[in-house]
């Protein structure tokens, strides 16, 4: 279904789009990230913090590691402000980088089941679809970011997978 290139390409395309929305954020006000904007998770920030924590709890199911600091419930507010978010995705990015660099296809084979708070049950499902999740999620929200930015007057990076740097 997929294979370690593609978790390698999506990861370097994840990290890419990142920086991006982080250098958008630094130089942003706090009022116009926290500005509800009736999106799905209403600003910006509550949006990007959504990302950070769905990634955390991703990550943590493939690479086994530290799931989110906060409950499903609070995960709009996994980070208290623009900057320690800036850096927590740097981080995060690095994590989703690293992992998908020592994944092999073997890794991707099989069901992974996991306890969803969100679902409030144990789900099974094949590791192949969860890594697929993981990309897709990020895409799909920070294409909502990337539309509260542009309706603010804002230009973020092209989205285009042919024009990533290489």
């Amino acid at each position: 279904m997929i294979s370690p290139a593609y978790c390698q390409t999506m990861a370097r395309y994840n990290a890419w789009q990142n920086d991006g929305l982080r250098k958008m954020v630094g130089v942003m006000s706090v009022a116009d990230l926290i500005e509800d904007r009736g999106a799905f998770f209403g600003s910006i920030f509550a949006t990007l913090n959504h990302l950070l924590w769905g990634d955390t709890i991703w990550i943590s199911r493939f690479d086994g590691g530290q799931g989110p600091a906060v409950p499903a419930k609070d995960h709009r507010e996994i980070t208290p402000t623009p900057a320690v978010w800036a850096a927590e995705r740097f981080r995060m990015d690095a994590r989703v980088t690293l992992w998908a660099q020592s994944v092999s296809a073997v890794d991707l084979v099989g069901d992974l089941t996991w306890y969803s708070d969100m679902a409030g049950r144990e789900i099974t499902r094949p590791k192949a679809l969860c890594v697929m999740q993981l990309f897709n999620h990020q895409t799909h929200h920070r294409g909502q970011v990337h539309a509260m930015l542009t309706a603010l007057g804002l230009k973020p990076n092209d989205t285009d997978l042919p024009f990533m740097p290489e």
